[in-house]
């Protein structure tokens, strides 16, 4: 009986050494399991850097003559005759149109006529004068009554003279907006006449933001479909101080080199080519922001050494084709998330790929 009592003792024994070993081990396998079940998610990533790719700034618009005069009468009056149709070539002072100056000769004549007779009578109050018949104010007022008769047939004269229009240049007919037999008031535009001794220029309307990169004298390339050619060189010779009140955009005026092939009138696109990346902005693909608003945006940031996520704020200054210009919250070096986000939250551990350019 001793024997087995001695004998459980031992077996008692061996097994009190064993245990904590095999504690030891359930534990490490608990633990085990609790790593295997923190999801880890892939996602591509890409070192922040500054950007050397050119922003391309395109505008569509139309080529004109670099100066378009609008022509109308000083006179009120009937138009006569209009001897050009729009599209019509014209010489430097070819008669364009004219008023019917029936009635203005006529009232020419009466003007003349009324001259004369105030002229005569000042001459018999002047002799009258001179003799101490009458007084001083009598004199000048006829004076004044010859000088303003005098007015009136100039006045007359030059409502005569400007019954007529007149090529002030070379050009070409763009828009007739009148008729023989039509009633004009003075200053009414008769034609638009595009001055070809100035040459062309394209015009172009720019949103407020792209407008506000250029520059007179920055270089752009014109590509004009009607033309079927190479694109022609320009460069921005105007930008309108105030944007159009109807669409908030800009008027960009381009320089043309000569040619014989434009048109005013011809559609065609500018493209305008500026860094993207300026005053130390960061260029980033768009597909890594997420929850954008205004100005503002929020990306995802690796820590290489964990390869745990944190949420960053970024200052947005603007977006260009399939990528956003970053001005602040980011800097050079920072690994960006920019596929895979929309799984992550704060703190969510990340398999890292290379993402591709």
């Amino acid at each position: 009986m001793g024997g087995n009592v001695a004998g459980r003792a031992h077996r008692l024994a061996i097994a009190a050494l064993l245990l904590p070993p095999l504690l030891f081990g359930c534990g490490e396998k608990e633990a085990a399991k609790t790593e295997i079940s923190e999801e880890i998610f892939p996602v591509q990533v890409l070192t922040v850097q500054p950007s050397n790719m050119l922003q391309t700034i395109s505008a569509v618009g139309t080529v004109r003559y670099r100066r378009e005069t609008p022509l109308g009468f000083t006179t009120p009056g009937k138009v006569a005759t209009v001897r050009f149709e729009e599209g019509d070539y014209v010489k430097r002072g070819a008669l364009l149109a004219a008023l019917d100056t029936t009635s203005v000769g006529a009232d020419l004549n009466v003007a003349e006529a009324e001259r004369g007779r105030a002229q005569a009578e000042f001459e018999r109050i002047k002799q009258l004068y001179a003799e101490g018949w009458v007084t001083k104010s009598r004199f000048e007022a006829a004076e004044a009554a010859a000088k303003a008769a005098g007015a009136r047939v100039a006045q007359a004269g030059f409502a005569r003279g400007t019954a007529q229009l007149f090529a002030p240049s070379n050009g070409v007919v763009l828009m007739r907006n009148v008729q023989p037999g039509q009633v004009v008031a003075a200053g009414t535009p008769a034609l638009i006449l595009g001055e070809g001794d100035d040459g062309f220029v394209f015009r172009a309307p720019v949103i407020d933001r792209s407008a506000s990169k250029l520059r007179i004298g920055m270089a752009a390339e014109i590509s004009l479909p009607a033309l079927g050619s190479a694109p022609i060189s320009a460069t921005i010779s105007e930008i309108d101080g105030r944007a159009n009140q109807a669409t908030g955009a800009f008027t960009v005026q381009f320089s043309l080199p000569s040619s014989a092939q434009l048109k005013s009138g011809q559609i065609g696109t500018a493209n305008i080519k500026l860094p993207a990346a300026d005053d130390g902005a960061l260029q980033i693909p768009a597909s890594a922001i997420f929850g954008m608003r205004a100005n503002e945006g929020l990306v995802y940031i690796v820590d290489a050494k964990t390869e745990r996520v944190e949420t960053r704020n970024v200052a947005i200054e603007r977006v260009t084709d399939g990528f956003v210009i970053i001005t602040g919250g980011l800097t050079q070096g920072d690994l960006l998330v920019t596929s895979g986000a929309e799984k992550l939250r704060t703190g969510a551990k990340v398999r890292m790929t290379r993402a591709p350019g």
